[in-house]
């Protein structure tokens, strides 16, 4: 996609965010977020690096795409893994590159800080997305996750 700027996310980009998740969670698991606890959620990576980074994805000055970075600590490799996390892209604006520009952006900045590994984990139901990220080169033979929920 020409003209798209992919950038480190400012506090002002906090409500497109919000946006986002809140859009994705009805679009990919038919689940409505509470406002509050995105809200206070999407700040709090804002206040503390530690719990990650967002990027985004403009064109013409708007913001069409956002994605989290967040890190895990491995012992094995002597260095942080990140994981991509709470990826959107406006509808209008899919299969159109975009998601691929801001995954370049990621693996630049990841290998200028020595960073060997970028993780994804998707919906199982979302194969367009798996679809996106198989045609990327990324693949899902090595792990399988499990989880608990509260």
């Amino acid at each position: 996609m020409k003209n798209l700027f992919i950038r480190e996310a400012r506090i002002i980009d906090a409500e497109k965010i919000i946006e986002f998740q809140k859009m994705m969670a009805r679009e990919t698991e038919n689940i409505s977020l509470d406002h509050e606890t995105i809200y206070q959620g999407v700040h709090a990576v804002f206040a503390d690096p530690y719990k990650g980074k967002y990027y985004v994805a403009e064109k013409n000055n708007e913001v069409i795409g956002s994605l989290l970075i967040t890190f895990e600590w491995s012992d094995w490799r002597n260095s942080y893994i990140w994981w991509f996390q709470s990826v959107y892209i406006e509808p209008g604006s899919r299969r159109k590159g975009v998601f691929r520009q801001m995954c370049g952006h990621v693996r630049e900045t990841a290998i200028q800080n020595n960073v060997p590994c970028l993780r994804l984990y998707v919906e199982k139901n979302n194969t367009k997305a798996q679809k996106t990220y198989e045609e990327m080169g990324m693949n899902s033979n090595h792990y399988k996750m499990y989880e608990w929920l509260k």
